[in-house]
């Protein structure tokens, strides 16, 4: 088992210095989005502290049936995964993109950690919150696990990880997570991945399914209200870290689904004109004036298969939850690309 290198670990106490940097492209991101036409705002900073809370929320309401869905396939077919992952090594690195608090990838890291088929285990995440967490949580849930938590942009970590270890990989992308591109954007991600993956490295991936209109909408508009508690939230934390005068009140999550392109919008919409200030930047909107805040795709398997292909890797297996709402895919970096 290799040792952590000091020299590429991410500092979980960050310096003043190192805040200012985050602060001000965080500033940049959220002025270009809003001065922007139409406007949006970068769902990655939806993950503060009181963001994660509201997100733990909302996987556990009634509305969102993804977590359960995938929460199924990860408990009752966790042995079947991991035999599938482990089919041309008995040792693998795992990373996970978006490890959140790990509530469904510890199913099958405790499989495979039993099969002593880790050798280490990197949780990425954008939110400094939630890795302090893990790599204080993971330890005691799973004793002997080597966790090295990775503090922010997918990509950038995964370069680390792989300065770190040159062991065969597995990247866990789960939740739904990979329908937060907008579909032309989708495939250029994965092609990304693969081009930082070695041949023969794997990915395991949740694919949120296309399925009843009404049942996709609800998860995005849960009648507990908590999604449009979390959308706001973003408003909240630009004024407490920007230096901005949002009224909350002045805004109201909306949300859209389109059966056809399986695209799951969510916007805020301001209910009056108004003038906003960011950091001394006045922000204009119109009565009615929306901002674009996420956007979640839904796929049919073959369609999940064709990206596979085209992006250099080699469908392995699906695994399905009873009611087939969602699909964890392995996929296979190959050969020839």
């Amino acid at each position: 088992m290799e040792k952590f290198s000091t020299e590429v670990a991410i500092d979980l106490q960050p310096s003043p210095k190192r805040l200012n940097k985050k602060i001000n492209i965080f500033l940049n991101d959220v002025l270009e989005g809003l001065q922007s036409s139409p406007k949006y705002l970068d769902s990655k900073y939806f993950y503060d502290k009181r963001g994660d809370e509201l997100f733990q929320k909302i996987m556990a309401s009634n509305d969102y049936y993804l977590t359960n869905a995938e929460m199924e396939i990860l408990t009752n077919q966790k042995a079947e995964i991991a035999d599938a992952v482990l089919t041309d090594t008995n040792k693998l690195d795992v990373i996970e993109f978006g490890a959140g608090d790990a509530t469904k990838s510890i199913h099958l890291l405790k499989e495979l950690n039993e099969k002593k088929a880790i050798a280490n285990y990197f949780p990425i995440d954008i939110s400094e919150n939630i890795i302090n967490l893990l790599n204080k949580n993971i330890p005691a849930a799973i004793p002997g696990l080597s966790i090295h938590g990775l503090n922010g942009e997918y990509f950038d970590m995964l370069a680390k990880a792989n300065q770190i270890s040159k062991n065969k990989k597995l990247v866990l992308f789960l939740g739904a997570n990979i329908g937060n591109f907008k579909f032309d954007a989708m495939p250029a991600f994965c092609k990304k991945l693969r081009n930082q993956l070695s041949d023969g490295d794997m990915a395991l991936i949740g694919f949120d399914l296309k399925k009843d209109p009404k049942k996709i909408l609800a998860a995005y508009d849960d009648s507990e209200g908590f999604t449009s508690q979390f959308n706001l939230n973003l408003l909240r934390r630009i004024n407490n870290e920007l230096n901005a005068n949002f009224n909350l009140g002045n805004f109201e999550h909306y949300a859209m689904y389109d059966p056809d392109s399986g695209a799951c919008k969510s916007y805020l919409v301001s209910m009056k004109e108004q003038k906003v200030c960011i950091d001394e930047t006045p922000i204009n909107f119109e009565k009615d004036e929306t901002i674009f805040m996420e956007i979640s795709h839904k796929y049919s398997v073959s369609q999940i298969d064709e990206i596979a292909v085209q992006c250099g890797f080699k469908p392995v297996k699906h695994f399905f939850d009873k009611k087939k709402y969602f699909v964890d895919v392995i996929w296979e970096s190959t050969r020839f690309r």
